[in-house]
């Protein structure tokens, strides 16, 4: 007999129609299964199977707009979800309303579905699930597991509408004691590599972990989740340089873990950002679901696209009413060429263009996902963009060699560490909050570097006050001064830690005597002057977290809120509560 052995989780929410969402489960054995929403809404689906695991995207459909149903998930004819012991609320899908046809200037379908209280967007990355069993947890309350508990909790309190996981959903080269015992029963883990994760079997016990926590499965059951993978779901540095990748790729194992890495990313999360129609013009999905065990199609696909990452788009765009949120892939799809150094290969860079500058009109706030900061400490950013410059042998191959040694000791691979990508992104930013259909806001939402801050860029030949959605300007042609807010809001860790001295780094960046060592470094990398500048407009804050946005209309706040222990158990603290557009 099939039972659910991992979800539900409801993905995709569309927000044009109101009427159809994507729930993603795993089953014990082939079967098929229905979720069965309380106003009627149902949808079934066949498991597909890979490596011996049997899973399921059901796309539900004749949802009512602007509704909140509970649903429940079968097999056969058994109720599979909720758990009849659950103490947790029922698990709910929430649909937009659905507006009236967009008006002139506005697109029509990115206009449709917009609903009248805004919309909440909460975000974070780096999550380390597991907490030692029955005792203290050293790095403090999960931020994901005290969100859930609050809103059980507390059934009038605001839910997002969409929960933004921006990497290291899972870690595979750190893991728990418990998962260490599970390796340790398979294989000697004396032998490369280790304590790390090995395939794919050992992958599914990284989501084991991460989405079984009852708190975290109900949340994930009721609130939509977008995600993208950072280096840790694959090892830490993924990608750094072309002499890294040539080092990892000459060990024995290393084939072994990016091809289930990929493969068990694909079937977990990349699968459920997809939309209905996405997923049925896809190829791979078509040929793993056509198998009766589509385990070799996708380890193919996975092998390919290792070998050649312009073969496949992990990056994804999708939309809540009137504001658009970009995810990038700034992991698989890096040029590693010394020569020809990006963050995103010709082809992901023209995809992102296009998605950010398509008909401007039809959104009010731009949201690009970057799992890696685009905007660091000063003295870390120019640290980067000088240890780039010696790495391209600025400086000879005495430098070059020495600097490629940094660049891997120091973790010198975010969006710095690529200048001319760096350079091409703030553009793009620049020219996306430029002009008469700029959005009030635009923001690119990042984590990775287990703080909080936001960060606010100057470009420096626009006149004072730009950024700022009062402001004016003649147009999206080079130079234009940004009418838009442009900010940047880094929030990390979800449940994770930073050293202390790492901190203590992180503050010197800001400081006087940090943006000075940094403007001598970039004179020895000769790097030349960065295309903008900018200020820290709030933190750092450290501890486990979330930030949420709230857009309504051209109108947009933040709040960053903190999981703290208390003598009632975790709670969440806010820390921040600020708007980003001017009142009124």
């Amino acid at each position: 007999m099939a039972g659910l052995r991992l979800g539900p989780l409801l993905r995709y929410v569309d927000w044009e129609s109101g009427s159809t969402a994507t729930v993603w489960v795993e089953a014990s054995r082939p079967c098929t299964v229905e979720v069965r929403c309380a106003d009627g809404a149902s949808g079934t689906s066949p498991t597909f199977s890979v490596a011996g695991h049997h899973y399921a995207l059901v796309a539900v459909e004749g949802l009512t707009p602007g509704s909140t149903t509970a649903y429940e998930v079968l097999i056969g004819s058994r109720r599979v979800w909720p758990p009849d012991d659950t103490r947790l609320p029922p698990s709910t899908i929430t649909t937009p309303s659905v507006a009236t046809p967009a008006g002139p200037g506005k697109g029509a379908a990115e206009s449709a579905g917009a609903a009248s209280d805004g919309v909440r967007i909460s975000f974070g990355s780096c999550r380390w699930a597991a907490a030692p069993g029955g005792g203290h947890d050293p790095v403090g309350p999960d931020a994901l597991v005290t969100l859930a508990t609050h809103l059980a909790a507390d059934p009038a309190a605001e839910r997002p509408d969409v929960l933004l996981l921006l990497g290291d959903q899972v870690y595979a080269d750190e893991t728990s004691a418990a998962t260490r015992r599970r390796l340790a029963a398979r294989r000697d883990l004396k032998e490369p590599p280790g304590a790390e994760i090995a395939d794919y079997e050992e992958y599914t016990y990284l989501y084991d972990e991460s989405w079984r926590d009852p708190e975290v499965r109900w949340l994930l059951s009721t609130v939509p989740s977008c995600m993208i993978f950072d280096d840790h779901d694959v090892i830490d540095d993924w990608n750094t340089s072309a002499a890294w990748q040539r080092d990892i790729r000459a060990t024995p194992w290393w084939h072994e873990r990016i091809v289930s890495g990929l493969m068990s990313y694909w079937v977990h999360q990349h699968l459920g950002n997809l939309s209905p129609a996405e997923l049925a013009a896809d190829p791979v999905y078509a040929a793993v679901r056509a198998s009766p065990d589509g385990t070799e199609a996708l380890r193919r696909f996975a092998a390919e696209t290792d070998a050649d990452p312009a073969r496949t788009r992990w990056s994804y765009r999708r939309v809540f009413g009137r504001v658009r949120l970009v995810m990038v892939d700034t992991r698989a799809a890096r040029v590693l060429a010394e020569d020809r150094r990006a963050m995103l290969d010709p082809e992901e860079a023209d995809w992102l263009r296009e998605a950010v500058l398509d008909d401007p009109a039809s959104y009010d706030h731009l949201l690009i996902g970057s799992s890696l900061p685009w905007l660091l400490p000063p003295l870390v950013h120019d640290a980067e963009r000088w240890n780039a410059s010696l790495c391209a042998g600025v400086r000879g191959d005495r430098w070059a060699r020495f600097g490629e040694k940094v660049r891997r000791a120091g973790d010198l691979e975010h969006w710095a560490a690529f200048p001319e990508s760096f350079d091409r992104f703030t553009e793009l930013l620049r020219e996306a909050a430029s002009g008469p259909d700029a959005p009030a806001t635009v923001c690119v939402l990042s984590g990775d570097v287990h703080h909080a801050y936001i960060t606010e860029p100057r470009w420096p030949d626009a006149p004072p006050g730009i950024g700022r959605a009062s402001g004016t300007a003649s147009g999206p042609g080079p130079g234009s001064a940004p009418v838009s807010r442009v900010l940047q809001l880094t929030c990390s860790p979800v449940h994770n830690s930073v050293p202390r001295w790492i901190r203590a780094g992180f503050r010197f960046g800001w400081s006087r005597t940090g943006r000075r060592i940094g403007r001598l470094l970039t004179r020895h990398g000769r790097t030349g002057a960065s295309p903008v500048i900018w200020d820290r407009a709030g933190g750092p804050w450290f501890g486990n977290q979330l930030m949420t946005l709230t857009l309504l209309g051209r109108k947009s706040a933040l709040t960053l809120v903190q999981a703290t222990a208390g003598k009632q158990g975790a709670q969440l603290e806010a820390v921040l509560e600020r708007s980003l557009t001017p009142e009124g």
